[in-house]
């Protein structure tokens, strides 16, 4: 029943008229200390061009792309874990790859303290790159949020939230946001003031390395599903979880979650950890009112160098080809493992 009401909506928008609105998402973009040494240049540059050469082609697809930017960009020296700083060319490819909005609330988004934070978005706005979670002050904070942002005629609504900053607090008038209902709410209420059409709250959340959400996860979705938001989607435990298409009773309409994208890019070496996936989703305008729908999943795996002067890569798993011979084992058992532990408990969101 609820497919066959998709597909009618979706009907009658074709009908009216209606374009649909082409969204992606990407979960954690990270920076390790080998991340760091495999871009390295003998001039002291870091270059990443290669290593989302070949997922381009489904950011672009994207009217807009979102992803998440797990490490400030702190200045040199430049550091990965425990406490990140990347190169400004990482988000420069980044953006150059074709991703439209980062995220930057997130557990080490003060890994650089408040210095660091400012510095990150300093160096995106010096590239002119949109990005919302952290800000450099209150006052700033009441300017931009919520961030909107017109796709194709629609105005969508983004707004970013993490559990927390690994006991690393604010120290100045730098502002994290932090999930807290009552905020969140505020935000939610004050986006719909401002014309949002399309609501989309973006999470960091959940146990790290658990293939299943958590209650505390299940119960915020309930809790921003009864708000009315149309899009959740979650990051931080660098695995992926399942995903849902979920009909709101109380709104009529059906709702993206995404507890979990697991890992963009990282040298993470647990197996479930290697890659993450990717979600792709449409929105119609019917009658006034978005229809969220087509969502389905694509994942990918992240081949590590085997020899100095060779980077990290992203390959999608419709690439095998692309898989060195010493890294099948590890691609295939990565694959195996996030389709039957997490994907197959899917629910209307198939793979793409």
């Amino acid at each position: 029943m609820q497919t066959l009401s998709i597909l009618l909506l979706s009907l009658v928008s074709l009908l009216q008229g209606g374009s649909s609105v082409n969204l992606v998402f990407f979960g954690d973009a990270m920076q390790h200390t080998p991340q760091l040494t495999a871009a390295r240049q003998g001039d002291g540059s870091y270059d990443y061009s290669p290593c989302f050469r070949y997922v381009e082609d489904d950011i672009r697809w994207a009217d807009y792309a979102v992803v998440n930017l797990e490490c400030p960009l702190g200045g040199a020296p430049y550091s990965g874990y425990p406490a990140f700083s990347a190169p400004d060319s990482y988000a420069r490819q980044l953006f150059a790859s074709g991703f439209d909005l980062f995220l930057t609330a997130n557990n080490h988004c003060l890994d650089r303290r408040d210095k660091g934070l400012k510095r990150t978005i300093t160096a995106l706005d010096s590239l002119g790159v949109p990005h919302i979670g952290t800000y450099a002050n209150p006052t700033a904070r009441s300017q931009q949020v919520p961030f909107i942002t017109n796709i194709k005629g629609v105005k969508f609504a983004m707004l970013d939230y993490t559990y927390g900053t690994n006991g690393i607090t604010v120290q100045g008038d730098a502002v994290v946001d932090l999930i807290d209902r009552n905020l969140i709410a505020r935000d939610i209420q004050a986006a719909r003031e401002r014309g949002a059409q399309v609501i989309c709250v973006n999470l960091h959340w959940g146990i790290e390395y658990q293939l299943k959400p958590v209650e505390s996860q299940k119960s915020l979705a309930d809790f921003l599903i009864d708000q009315g938001v149309d899009l959740i989607i979650g990051g931080h435990p660098h695995v992926v979880e399942p995903m849902e298409m979920r009909h709101s009773d109380k709104h009529n309409k059906d709702v993206l979650l995404v507890y979990s994208l697991g890992n963009f890019i990282s040298n993470q070496r647990d197996i479930d950890s290697r890659g993450g996936a990717m979600v792709k989703v449409s929105v119609t305008m019917v009658a006034g009112k978005p229809l969220v729908h087509d969502a389905r999943y694509k994942l990918f795996f992240v081949q590590k160098p085997s020899y100095r002067g060779e980077n990290y890569v992203v390959i999608p798993e419709n690439r095998p080809d692309l898989i060195r011979p010493d890294s099948r084992s590890e691609f295939t058992r990565f694959m195996d493992r996030a389709h039957s532990l997490a994907m197959d408990k899917n629910v209307n969101v198939p793979q793409d």
